[in-house]
């Protein structure tokens, strides 16, 4: 699968795409195919290693989100395949044949 990838933090020229592992949901995550994301100027802070946290690196940037869930993981319980998803907090990106999908990070 191909990802839009964070090695070193610099200016959002720099960001990398590339072939990336394909994932499947940990037990307290969940796998999002996006319908629409936002690329907000926090996002290119963060890659730039200028906002308030620094992600571990190498990342995918992102955290505006809206979709449909296609995975979930065992602990999680609200959510099943096919519900609708929006997310504000910080999530992994991936692309695969074309379509986004995310693994959201859920507690």
């Amino acid at each position: 699968m191909k990802a839009i990838v964070c090695e070193k933090f610099g200016h959002p020229s720099t960001l990398v795409y590339k072939d990336v592992e394909s994932r499947q949901p940990k037990e307290k995550e969940v796998l999002v195919e996006i319908k629409a994301c936002g690329v907000n100027f926090p996002d290119t802070l963060i890659v730039q290693g200028l906002y308030q946290f620094k992600p571990e690196l190498p990342f995918t940037p992102g955290s505006d989100i809206a979709g449909v869930v296609k995975a979930v993981g065992e602990k999680i319980k609200h959510l099943k395949v096919g519900d609708a998803e929006i997310s504000k907090k910080h999530c992994n990106f991936f692309v695969n044949n074309g379509k986004v999908k995310t693994q959201i990070k859920k507690n």
